[in-house]
């Protein structure tokens, strides 16, 4: 179990603290929905629970089988629904490994992905195409 506080600090914006780390974060609402959009929105971190989730059990999966995901890059692009009621529509993520893989490792690094939790955790509803782009 771990304990995520929020301060509502006012005006839209929110201070969680990860209470094991003591580190915090900021959220903001995002300026189409009446906030300054000066921070990550919390639908935003969302987008980016699912990124650093996916990368990680990649990274666990490659540690297990001597492979190095160091320099991996993930993008995930957040779209909103346009009709009510507002939420997360589609999340589209693009995952740029470090190098070219052999198609088993590749194979393996594509599962691992798709099997981590935030992916599993999210609504059906919501789209999430994943690509992934080899090489340097």
């Amino acid at each position: 179990m771990v304990r995520i506080e929020v301060a509502y600090e006012g005006r839209l914006r929110c201070r969680a603290t990860h209470a094991p780390s003591k580190n915090t974060l900021l959220t903001d609402a995002p300026v189409d929905n009446h906030g300054k959009g000066e921070s990550f929105s919390p639908t935003d971190l969302v987008a980016t629970a699912l990124g650093t989730c996916m990368v990680t059990i990649m990274g666990i999966a490659a540690t297990k089988h001597g492979l190095d995901l160091a320099g991996t890059r993930v993008s995930v692009l957040k779209e909103m629904t346009s009709e009510p009621p507002r939420r997360i529509g589609r999340l589209t993520v693009r995952i740029d490994l470090n190098r070219t893989y052999e198609p088993k490792q590749l194979t393996l690094l594509k599962n691992a992905a798709l099997t981590c939790p935030v992916h599993h955790s999210l609504h059906p509803d919501i789209e999430i195409p994943v690509e992934f782009h080899q090489g340097p």
